[in-house]
């Protein structure tokens, strides 16, 4: 079994960032990169599913700067077994993204896609959706839990209404919800491992031209103060106050 897993270089979703003076770009404070959280945890099912399994080949790949060089050895350390950079410069959109992936996944021609269910800094949640529809594959989004099966996968996905339970045919598109797994950590063996392992770089088999241009970054308002109620009624009085209801 083969698994293809996508990470995103991301900033810290802890670290506190502005809008640079340029209006144009992210003051991030000297904040450090991380992988994004949700590709981490789709890394870490990747990895359970090997131990389940037994013989799964996991590759990562990133689309991103040679900066993106640090999340992929990170991942290897994880259990990655082979890790491919796909340099660029430029920040495409989800559109560009999962065009390039899919040259990736039809090159490598895996058995499973598992990635996570959007990146922390654009919040777009679409790359997985717009892969699987240009693959042809079935696909199960914000997955809770994930069980394989004799050429399928029962998962347990997250809904606004609770969970749905899917079985889905490989090949396939699984991304990663917050709740499926606890990244472990990573020992000293790991990491030691990981520098023998091999990391590809490569340019861009696509062009990837983005639709969506970035016109400028501005804060957020500032939240106005808080006032505490004594009662539902009155809680009421103060909401259709303030337009609210």
């Amino acid at each position: 079994m083969k698994i293809v897993v996508p990470i995103k270089r991301v900033l810290d979703p802890y670290a506190k960032v502005k809008p640079g003076s340029d209006g144009m770009s992210i003051d991030s404070g000297g904040a450090k990169s991380e992988i994004n959280p949700f590709d981490e945890i789709a890394l870490e099912e990747a990895v359970r599913l090997r131990e389940k399994v037994g013989a799964v080949e996991i590759i990562v790949v990133a689309i991103g700067p040679a900066e993106s060089e640090e999340q992929l050895r990170k991942a290897l350390a994880m259990g990655a077994d082979k890790a491919v950079l796909i340099e660029t410069t430029t920040s495409p959109d989800s559109r560009a993204v999962a065009l390039e992936l899919e040259s990736f996944v039809r090159e490598q021609n895996p058995d499973l896609v598992l990635m996570g269910k959007q990146a922390t800094d654009d919040d777009s949640n679409q790359v997985g959706q717009i892969l699987a529809a240009r693959l042809g594959w079935p696909q199960a989004t914000f997955a809770s839990e994930v069980t394989p099966g004799s050429g399928s996968l029962t998962v347990i996905r997250e809904t606004d209404t609770g969970t749905e339970t899917l079985q889905i045919q490989l090949p396939a598109v699984v991304t990663a919800d917050l709740r499926l797994n606890e990244p472990r950590y990573i020992a000293l063996p790991g990491i030691i491992k990981a520098r023998s392992k091999p990391l590809e770089k490569r340019a861009p088999a696509t062009a990837l031209q983005s639709f969506v241009t970035v016109t400028g970054f501005t804060a957020p308002p500032a939240r106005k103060a808080g006032k505490r109620v004594a009662n539902v009624e009155e809680l009421i009085a103060e909401l259709k106050a303030a337009g609210s209801i």
